[in-house]
C-alpha cells in the first residue's frame, strides 16, 4: 500500500500573485511541472495550473505580460495528509473532480503535491494514463 509521501512531487514552486502570465509560464515550461503554488505574501493564496492559463487568461484574450497569475489563479485549494494512502488521494481527486492535490504534513505545513499522473506511474509505470477510478481500491 502506497502513501501519498511515496508518490507525492516533493519540489513545489511558488510564486507571488504579482507574477505576469508569461513569466509563470515561463516557469513551468522551464521546470517541466504544470502548476505552481500561488502566494500572497507569506499567505497562500491558491493554486494555478497549466489548464488554468488556457481557460482562463488564453480564451479570454488576456494580455499575458499584464495580466497576473492573482487574476485568474484557483483559490480554492485541497490538501491531503502525506501519511494517507494513494487510494484514498485518488479517492479525493475523484470526489472533488481534480487532478492535483496540496500535501501537508500533520502541522499542515505544505510539503508537496501529488496529481493524478503521479498516481497512475505509481500504479502502471508504462502508462501515465491508467485509469486510476478502477485502480484505487488495489493501491
Amino acid at each position: 500500500m502506497y502513501r501519498v509521501s511515496d508518490v507525492m512531487t516533493k519540489q513545489v514552486v511558488y510564486l507571488p500573485a504579482e507574477t505576469p502570465l508569461d513569466e509563470a509560464a515561463r516557469v513551468m515550461k522551464e521546470s517541466d511541472i504544470g502548476d505552481v503554488v500561488v502566494t500572497d505574501g507569506a499567505t497562500l493564496a491558491g493554486m494555478l495550473t497549466d489548464r488554468d492559463i488556457v481557460v482562463r487568461a488564453v480564451a479570454e484574450r488576456a494580455d499575458p505580460t499584464s495580466t497576473t497569475i492573482g487574476s485568474i489563479v484557483t483559490r480554492e485549494v485541497v490538501m491531503i495528509e502525506q501519511h494517507c494512502t494513494a487510494g484514498e488521494a485518488a479517492a479525493l481527486m475523484r470526489e472533488r473532480n481534480i487532478r492535483r492535490v496540496l500535501v501537508c504534513d500533520n502541522e499542515r505545513k505544505l510539503v508537496g503535491i501529488v496529481s493524478l499522473g503521479d498516481l497512475a506511474m505509481q500504479l502502471d509505470p508504462n502508462s501515465a494514463l491508467s485509469d486510476i477510478s478502477e485502480a484505487a481500491p488495489n493501491l
